[in-house]
């Protein structure tokens, strides 16, 4: 198992939903912020449907402000909402354009989401929402920095991206040693408590707990690791 290069300084994490990065991801940006790297979040949506009996009006902001406190706990300060909507993202090209328009905002070397495969986790058909922004952040990556795709947009291309990681839970070929980051990560997804809440009658601690456990466990030399597939480019 090879580890995740790390000779770089700014990345740029993009998922669907507020709590996404947290379900194992935030391990690993714990340990990169420790090293004094650079970490942005780009959610596309503010998970305004998530919370069963909850309107997406009260929904959307409080989803975004338990976001923003999780992202503070493993050292990011710098959290974007695109407002698309929740549960209804498209793979396309206005889904590339606002993903395209983020990599040129914030300039990272590295982007980071989360699986864009059909499978999800346990045999389990992976959220469309998911899928989507897996699969157009990758897209858009090549489309920041083409100076002739989306040229309304208000950004300077970025050809800086260099690498993508997609955080897998299984057929990863990449792994990132977390296991002095474990604690922080669980700290980091249990600020979702109105989300966790809602799911479960168990305490957000021991969601939170069981949740992280289960996304670091070994892979290859690392007994606590977050695995990943590697793209270049």
């Amino acid at each position: 198992m090879a580890p995740v290069p790390e000779n770089w300084q700014r990345g740029v994490v993009i998922v669907a939903h507020p709590d996404d990065i947290e379900y194992g991801c935030a391990a690993a940006v714990a340990r990169w912020t420790a090293q004094g790297k650079d970490v942005r979040y780009v959610l596309a949506t503010s998970g305004e449907a998530g919370i069963e009996g909850m309107a997406p009006a009260e929904c959307g902001p409080l989803r975004e402000e338990e976001q923003r406190c999780s992202a503070a706990c493993v050292g990011v300060s710098e959290v974007e909402f695109l407002g698309l909507p929740d549960g209804r993202l498209e793979y396309g090209v206005e889904l590339r354009r606002a993903l395209a328009g983020a990599i040129r905002r914030h300039r990272p070397e590295v982007v980071v989401t989360l699986n864009h495969h059909p499978i999800a986790g346990g045999g389990h058909l992976n959220s469309a929402d998911h899928r989507a922004a897996g699969q157009a952040a990758l897209d858009a990556i090549a489309d920041a920095a083409n100076e002739w795709i989306f040229p309304d947009l208000p950004e300077p291309r970025w050809t800086g991206v260099r690498t993508a990681l997609v955080n897998v839970m299984s057929g990863w070929t990449h792994a990132v040693d977390v296991r002095d980051t474990v604690d922080v990560a669980v700290a980091s997804l249990a600020e979702h408590k109105e989300y966790l809440s809602a799911l479960s009658e168990v305490p957000v601690a021991e969601q939170a707990a069981a949740q992280v456990e289960r996304a670091t466990g070994p892979k290859g030399e690392f007994d606590r690791a977050v695995g990943f597939e590697l793209y270049s480019f």
